[in-house]
């Protein structure tokens, strides 16, 4: 299987199901999700039936449309947005007996606003809820709830399943600490690894200074923001060895020290192993700093800036396609490297509007000779796409090639603007996947003002102002959460709340939503404003291919 594409859990669950319809297979018990939680999660009630509600004026829901977790989120805690509030549906909420006063908030979700003063469910109350659409007090629920007609079994096997959520101890909280990991692959570059360090630990060290007189318990709303005082314990996993030995690896780590999270990282030519991990083991995985990142968005828990060089393929495959059509497209890269990944991608793209695309991989250590090779095969219809790093670039021939285009990824020559023979500058068009150089500058005030107080040496700009955005988007998210440490919960407030942030670092724009895994969608095509300088102008506007 190529590298970037596995099975995901659902989709394995569900063909072995149609096996098993078919006699073909005998699927163990241990494999299969309960019923509950394919209603709620999928909206199935079983391989071959898909759910159905209905709302309030007659309108119906099927199937995705109809499950639970559209509202209620995968944790169960609910949501708000504007006046709508979604209610939690967790059996410690559903089932918690009205309290006269408010010394104990574990159970003010959504921000506040859900009140505790109702009476409690029974399990036949709750079914009559679900199938009726009528409260505990015989109110009839807002009319985006739907009512489902479930029959007994399958009721009892979603009620079951609604108090398992949100039930469970979390690993990596205490009364006094919440504990995040980062994680760093073999192959990482060790400039950035320093400077992300730097980051993490000065920033976990500033959070730490505010917590003053230990864990403050709330009283009243006035007072619920001072709840989270926990301090936070930074681990450094560190990976050795070849990629398939980095599962094995992590757990290791996980069982000796447990964490809530794993937050930013630093990685090389694979992240996959590390992706894997965190959706298996349900480790919120936070905006890693990886150019490869695993474009798999019904995953949940890892979270990632952007799609990396599979954006900047997609750039690219817009410019070449949206002009006049070339005869071929030439890819150069280093087959040990992610921009193999990257032409794959973009091959792809291309095949799909009827290009041909050709890939032409550099193995030498000095790639002088090989790029001289290349560039002599080129015509003046083709197009040359490169993906290669600083080094390789700095090998190319003075003279300018005669080809129709020249492509380069921004990412992998780290938006160095001068790596490129003169000669070449007026062919060149630059993915760039980031915001513009003054709007960046502007952008990045803040955290260079902050590394600059603290002293933290800028060695690797991007990956630093990445990582402390992360810690930011993190602590945010953290207040959001009020005292309610829940790892489903915590991916869940980031989707909600990043969209509003007024710093976005390298980003013109951030925003996710259930099922996106990408805060930054977008990008610039880039050209060199004359041959001798270094100034980049772009050729249009932002484009979220």
């Amino acid at each position: 299987m190529r590298e970037g594409h596995f099975l995901k859990p659902g989709v394995f669950v569900m063909l072995l199901l149609i096996l098993a319809s078919r006699g073909i297979f005998a699927v163990p018990q241990t494999l299969l999700p309960s019923v509950g939680e394919s209603i709620y999660r999928a909206g199935n009630l079983s391989a071959a039936l898909p759910l159905t509600g209905l709302r309030a004026g007659g309108a119906s829901v099927v199937g995705v449309a109809a499950a639970c977790v559209n509202c209620h989120r995968r944790s169960g805690l609910g949501t708000a947005e504007g006046s709508t509030v979604i209610p939690p549906i967790t059996g410690k909420y559903l089932y918690r007996p009205d309290v006269g006063h408010l010394e104990d908030m574990d159970l003010l979700y959504a921000q506040g606003r859900i009140s505790l003063r109702r009476e409690s469910y029974d399990d036949l109350s709750l079914a009559r809820s679900i199938r009726e659409g009528l409260g505990r007090d015989g109110r009839r629920l807002g009319p985006l709830m739907p009512r489902y007609a479930l029959d007994d079994a399958a009721m009892a096997s979603l009620i079951a399943y609604l108090k398992t959520l949100s039930n469970a101890p979390v690993p990596g909280v205490s009364d006094d600490t919440l504990h995040f990991a980062t994680i760093i692959t073999p192959d990482a570059d060790p400039l950035a690894r320093r400077g992300m360090i730097d980051v993490l630990e000065r920033f976990f060290e500033d959070k730490n200074q505010f917590i003053r007189g230990g864990r403050r318990v709330m009283q009243d709303h006035r007072t619920v923001a001072f709840r989270v005082t926990r301090r936070w314990q930074l681990h450094v996993w560190e990976l050795k060895g070849p990629p398939e030995s980095w599962q094995a690896q992590l757990h290791s780590r996980l069982a000796a020290e447990p964490v809530f999270a794993v937050i930013s990282g630093l990685g090389g030519r694979t992240w996959e192993p590390v992706h894997r991990f965190c959706e298996q083991d349900a480790i919120p995985c936070l905006f890693p700093n990886v150019d490869l990142p695993v474009v798999a968005e019904r995953d949940f828990y890892p979270v990632y800036f952007s799609r990396g060089v599979h954006l900047e393929a997609d750039l690219i495959a817009a410019a070449i396609t949206g002009k006049e059509r070339a005869q071929r497209v030439l890819q150069i890269f280093r087959e040990d490297d992610i921009g193999a990944a990257a032409a794959q991608s973009l091959a792809i793209a291309v095949n799909k509007a009827g290009l041909v695309s050709l890939s032409r991989p550099v193995k030498a250590a000095s790639a002088k000779d090989e790029l001289l090779r290349i560039l002599q095969e080129a015509g003046p219809d083709d197009v040359l796409v490169f993906w290669l790093r600083r080094d390789d670039l700095l090998a190319l021939p003075g003279a300018a090639p005669t080809a129709r285009q020249v492509y380069i990824s921004g990412l992998m020559d780290d938006f160095a603007e001068t790596s490129l023979p003169a000669a070449w500058r007026p062919l060149v068009r630059m993915s760039y996947p980031v915001d513009l150089p003054k709007q960046r500058q502007f952008r990045t005030t803040f955290p260079h003002g902050w590394f600059r107080i603290r002293h933290i040496p800028v060695v690797a700009d991007r990956v630093q102002s990445d990582t402390y955005l992360a810690c930011g988007i993190l602590a945010e998210a953290l207040t959001d959460m009020l005292d309610i440490f829940e790892r489903d919960f915590l991916v869940e407030r980031i989707e909600d709340m990043v969209s509003r942030r007024v710093l976005s670092g390298y980003y013109p724009r951030l925003g996710l939503a259930p099922g996106q895994r990408f805060a930054s969608k977008g990008g610039y095509m880039v050209h060199f404003a004359d041959a001798g300088g270094a100034d980049l102008v772009a050729d249009g506007e932002w484009i979220t291919p």
